[in-house]
């Protein structure tokens, strides 16, 4: 099976660049499933219903996020229903909406999808994504052989002990949430395709998305200041990935970047 996995998508202009490329990329990569992390979706903070469902029909499978996917309070309300949205399992388990499910692909194939928030220089207090990750598994493995991580961190060090961590035990582990695209893709020797930053779907032209010269008053001046998407020219970061859907394993991985 072909798998897709998009990028942050950051606001109006990632949307509408995913948009625009996303028919041509499943065309061209006959692509079976797809992913996309939507945690800035929505004006570069949250998610909401309206925009979760515009990226639904415009060919997203799951919505996978990370620590922005509060910052709309409607969400609390959408992602309970919504068992397309995943939320980072290691949150307490009251909290609304799931960390992983199981969907059917276009070939039939069934696919695990886990979302993790790291938590190296993360602000939250959240439960260990590798001892998540080892509950997640251990229950999806029992129904697929295909199963997909979204780990949303912030350090380098900690994504990658990640995908060691659960190399032969899952198909792929993507890195999310620094915007920026490694150039590590790989497949690990136990068959588990890794990279450590997918990287973002938004505009190039401002800091990982946002308006530039509000970062630069930022760190100039020390005062807050509120985050805008910026405009101008625009990037789709992405990773295609083949895996086999009778032993999980991946077979290529290969990222992606289009700019304008």
């Amino acid at each position: 099976m072909n798998l897709l996995f998009i990028g942050d998508v950051f606001g109006r202009p990632g949307r509408g660049f995913l948009k625009a490329l996303l028919p041509e990329l499943i065309e061209k990569y006959q692509v079976d499933f797809t992913i996309a992390n939507g945690e800035n979706a929505a004006g570069g903070a949250g998610l909401t219903g309206a925009v979760a469902e515009e990226l639904f029909s415009i060919g997203v499978d799951v919505i996978t996020s990370g620590n922005h996917i509060w910052d709309k309070k409607e969400i609390f309300e959408v992602i309970e229903a919504e068992h397309r949205i995943l939320r980072p399992a290691n949150y307490p388990p009251d909290v609304p909406g799931k960390g992983s499910g199981i969907y059917t692909a276009k070939d039939g194939t069934l696919v695990g999808v886990v979302n993790v928030c790291g938590r190296v220089f993360s602000p939250q207090s959240l439960d260990c994504p590798f001892r998540t990750l080892d509950d997640q598994l251990s229950r999806l493995r029992e129904l697929t052989s295909v199963v997909v991580i979204d780990f949303h961190g912030e350090a380098s060090s900690e994504k990658i002990a990640a995908g060691w961590y659960v190399d032969g035990r899952a198909s792929a582990l993507f890195g999310t949430h620094t915007h920026v695209q490694t150039a590590d893709e790989i497949i690990l020797p136990d068959g588990t395709a890794y990279i450590t930053d997918v990287g973002m779907t938004g505009s190039y032209e401002g800091v990982i998305g946002v308006k530039r010269e509000l970062i630069l008053k930022n760190f100039l001046t020390q005062l807050p200041v509120r985050h805008e998407p910026a405009k101008g020219k625009r990037q789709l970061c992405a990773v295609h990935c083949s895996i086999d859907p009778s032993s999980g394993k991946a077979e290529t991985v290969q990222r992606i970047l289009i700019r304008e």
